[in-house]
């Protein structure tokens, strides 16, 4: 099977450093050097197991915080096609050299070994259920239900992606080429996964995961659409039974989970470099004064609502994400949904999740969240804690999936 991973969309030229000998369309070499594309190109390797193209001004956590540029290599075909505002680069390559990369690029390639299994088969499972179903949908609404009452509500699905079948970015999995360091080790656990599948009632599962959970994962529906998935339900991610999840626990820095680790030389070994810039992933805390606030609401929304009087959760999912929030202001108010819109309409770039309490500090709203991501799924640190405890890779998803197995099946 060969993925399409869109690298770079519209871009006015690409630079690209071929390391290696490549073909191009018209069947001439394309000897090893420096390019600047602006037309269509296809490029393929004359030696696919040691020739790499290096994209000059590759784009990782796009909208994130740890958003940045870097240079970047990738194995496998390169096409150059037209987009609505410049070129797009897209990186045709077999799938079992995608997830290698893909495991590399959301753990760090020197983590535990039964981690590194666990996130191949999951990657492996995702895309390929992506490609069955196209990526389960998206939605977007924006409205004014009544005079000064506004609503958005907002869900993201694979399909948003046209011309190719995957992005390389946290929007899908991340997929940031080949790995700077740990590249045996990668490619070790891609052979002693292969062809495995983490599959539910003869399907191949739709295997979510996130960074961090906080110590309770999350239902599916919190995330996208209104519908159960049996094996993306709410876990507790730790030994022992689900706490009560109430404002005092997001607030609390609970002992009981398995992604509350202050591990330094785990979380060295499991997160890259970028992910180690970001400690507070377990709690985290952000304040802002009622003129800030009401400046990023107004620029992320499109919607003036005046000063925030409130933030007033509607609906929350079991680990204590918000699924619906009511932003009531001055002039007018704004509920919005589902859990990554409301991340993105009361940040900057994301706040961390949608599991917080909210607290007033005087002139100050103050949010204490949990967790990093939308929860939904295998946590990542949870998963690579119980790993370095010593559980296998099937014992991992077994608990993150409830119901599914471990299987070997090509991809339906």
């Amino acid at each position: 099977m060969r993925i399409a991973v869109g690298l770079i969309e519209d871009a006015p030229a690409v630079r690209v450093t071929l390391e290696g000998a490549f073909r191009g369309a018209d069947g001439s070499a394309r000897p090893p050097g420096d390019y600047r594309f602006t037309r269509p190109e296809v490029l393929e390797p004359l030696e696919p197991e040691t020739a790499a193209f290096v994209l000059h001004d590759f784009r990782i956590g796009h909208g994130f915080h740890w958003e940045r540029r870097r240079p970047s290599a990738f194995r496998g075909g390169l096409r150059l096609v037209p987009g609505t505002g410049g070129m797009t680069a897209i990186n045709d390559v077999d799938l079992e050299a995608y997830v290698e990369s893909v495991i590399a690029s959301e753990m760090s390639a020197e983590s535990p070994t039964e981690l590194l299994r666990a996130h191949a088969v999951i990657s492996r499972s995702w895309v390929a259920a992506q490609l069955r179903t196209g990526g389960g949908g998206a939605f977007s609404r924006r409205r004014e239900v009544s005079p000064g009452e506004w609503e958005i509500t907002a869900w993201y699905g694979r399909e948003r992606h046209a011309g190719f079948d995957v992005c390389a970015d946290d929007h899908c999995q991340r997929y940031q080429g080949v790995p700077a360091s740990g590249t045996e080790r990668a490619w070790r656990t891609v052979q002693d996964t292969r062809g495995r599948f983490l599959v539910f009632d003869g399907r191949v599962c739709d295997a979510r995961f996130s960074k961090c959970c906080g110590g309770v994962t999350e239902d599916f529906r919190s995330a996208w659409e209104d519908r159960d998935v049996p094996y993306l339900r709410s876990v507790c991610d730790g030994a022992g039974a689900a706490p009560g999840v109430d404002d005092d626990w997001l607030r609390s820095d609970w002992p009981g989970a398995y992604c509350r680790t202050d591990d330094a030389v785990l979380l060295a070994r499991i997160f890259t470099s970028y992910d180690r810039e970001t400690p507070d992933f377990f709690r985290w805390r952000v304040a802002y004064s009622r003129r800030e606030l009401a400046d990023i609401v107004r620029s992320r929304s499109g919607i003036d609502i005046g000063e925030p009087m409130a933030l007033e959760p509607l609906e929350r999912g079991p680990s204590g994400r918000i699924v619906r929030l009511r932003i009531r202001g001055r002039r007018a108010s704004l509920t919005v949904g589902k859990e990554l819109e409301i991340r993105r309409v009361l940040s900057e770039s994301h706040l961390y999740s949608s599991a917080f309490a909210v607290d007033e500090d005087g002139d100050r709203i103050v949010l204490s969240g949990a967790g990093w991501g939308h929860g939904v799924g295998l946590c990542q640190v949870g998963a690579a804690v119980m790993a370095d405890g010593g559980a296998s890779y099937e014992a991992i998803l077994g608990h993150y999936y409830a119901g599914a197995a471990v299987e070997e099946r090509s991809p339906d």
